[in-house]
């Protein structure tokens, strides 16, 4: 049998752009290791959203080949001189954020007629948006933090905001769409709380600030599937160990910023819990493909779901493999499996007319 033609994407025009690039070049180096299996094609978005050819994957290079996607039966990708071009099987997008996890990639994808690996357009969309996947949350009867949103050229009453806010210190101020902590303050004192709008507004034009958990630990549990069958990890737990929260330096600049614990130490009961709880998200957003659902845990063992990550990091030091490879599964399997539904999915809509 020939190999399977993997493209795999990575950076984009994201806040997470650089995640990105660590993230693809653990997937790169684990199916580029299988080339019975698998012939891959690293294919790099510069910030400025322009791809670009790889030899191998890292951050953009003057070797990098200028290449541009087209819709033809014979090619996914053309360089953009023609002087060739390029067939593949299924994208493997490895892109994190804005423009990348929140549908936009995956409605592109979804016109160029090709498999690709992940949650859909939809599922993407709702995963991306902090407020809609609480809403869906509480609607199947998952714990969620109460929170009110702010959006960029609406008026809302200040005081009365600021009186909320002031009852439920510390309280979170956050982008409605974005990942990484980006754009995230942490609000002891209700002088901050305007600054820490504006901040936020920076990167979305709408906001959410939630109240805080009381000594909240920070509890994450990982899960794949075709919608049929869906596996759940192990939970686990970072704790910060550089900043009051684990916020974008902790996650990625300060070198131990943050301290992994997997499995979580937490009682076996409300593990099961938060892996049920995981499930029925991701069911409820009819999710096809692999996500991270991360929940905030108070002292007294209540716990509610915080977000969900449709894209999740996938470099070895990250949270999705680690999770997993604690439920006593392999990675690279992991991998072949969600090549594999991206095939399925694909294959299910080819079916379907667009006729009547």
């Amino acid at each position: 049998m020939n190999p399977t033609r993997v493209i795999v994407l990575y950076g984009g025009k994201s806040t997470e752009h650089e995640v990105s690039v660590h993230s693809a070049q653990t997937v790169c180096r684990i199916l580029a290791a299988q080339p019975e299996k698998y012939q891959i094609y690293p294919v790099f978005i510069s910030k400025q959203g322009y791809w670009f050819l790889q030899k191998t994957c890292s951050e953009q290079t003057p070797q990098d080949v200028p290449v541009t996607p087209v819709l033809q039966p014979d090619a996914v990708l053309r360089a953009v001189d023609g002087s060739f071009s390029i067939m593949a099987d299924v994208v493997f997008p490895v892109v994190h954020g804005t423009n990348c996890e929140d549908g936009t990639l995956q409605g592109f994808l979804e016109t160029l007629q090709i498999p690709y690996v992940g949650c859909g357009v939809l599922t993407s969309a709702l995963g991306m948006d902090k407020e809609l996947t609480k809403l869906l949350a509480h609607e199947v009867g998952i714990a969620v933090v109460p929170y009110q949103k702010v959006s960029r050229g609406v008026a809302y009453d200040k005081q009365a905001l600021t009186q909320w806010a002031q009852e439920r210190l510390p309280v979170f101020v956050k982008p409605v769409r974005l990942g990484s902590s980006v754009g995230v303050t942490r609000v002891t004192r209700t002088e901050q709380l305007q600054s820490a709008i504006e901040t936020a507004l920076q990167f979305d034009t709408d906001v959410l600030i939630e109240q805080g958990v009381d000594h909240a630990r920070e509890i994450f549990c990982g899960v794949y599937g075709d919608g049929q069958t869906v596996k759940t990890s192990a939970c686990g737990e970072l704790r910060t160990v550089a900043g009051e929260f684990f916020d974008y330096n902790a996650k990625y600049i300060v070198q131990g910023g943050c301290e992994t614990q997997v499995p979580a130490y937490i009682p076996a009961r409300t593990a099961e819990s938060m892996r049920q709880d995981t499930a029925k998200l991701f069911t409820a957003l009819q999710g096809r493909g692999l996500a991270r659902v991360d929940f905030l845990m108070d002292k007294n063992g209540q716990y509610y779901m915080s977000e969900i990550n449709t894209l999740p990091g996938m470099s070895e030091t990250s949270l999705f493999p680690q999770l997993f490879e604690a439920s006593g599964e392999n990675y690279a399997e992991i991998l072949d499996r969600l090549i594999q539904i991206a095939k399925e999915v694909h294959a299910q809509k080819a079916v379907l007319t667009t006729s009547r």
